[in-house]
């Protein structure tokens, strides 16, 4: 069965950090542009990072530049995004997908093939 499986994300204190994970199944994900893409509610979704398929290079949205990292695991066939300085504006449910390219604005493009049904991301004191 072809799926993606976020988790990780919960409540955090403003200038917390919490790392999601997004784990594939039923195939690999080596073969596409893989990120992460966010939407807080009553706002439209927003590109958050990807990694392109090709050289590995990545992309972040100029809101979370400085502050999160993507990475991925092709032994565990998993991707991953560090959130460290994370803000109240932060708040918003987190998807991971796979495309055909990444933007420079960390945004997948080309059409999404798979995505997750994901992760709650709350950030409140």
């Amino acid at each position: 069965q072809v799926q993606l499986v976020e988790s990780g994300g919960g409540l955090v204190q403003p200038g917390g950090s919490l790392r999601l994970s997004c784990a594939a199944s039923g195939f690999t994900l080596d073969y596409y542009a893989i990120g992460w893409f966010r939407q807080a509610p009553g706002k439209e979704r927003e590109g958050v990072s990807c990694i392109g398929r090709s050289d590995g290079s990545t992309y972040y949205a100029d809101s979370v530049k400085g502050r999160f990292t993507i990475s991925r695991d092709n032994a565990k066939n998993t991707m991953y995004l560090q959130m460290n300085s994370l803000k109240p504006e932060d708040t918003a449910v987190y998807y991971c997908a796979t495309a055909k390219f990444c933007l420079y604005s960390g945004t997948l493009a080309g059409g999404m093939d798979y995505w997750g049904k994901g992760t709650l991301v709350t950030v409140s004191s």
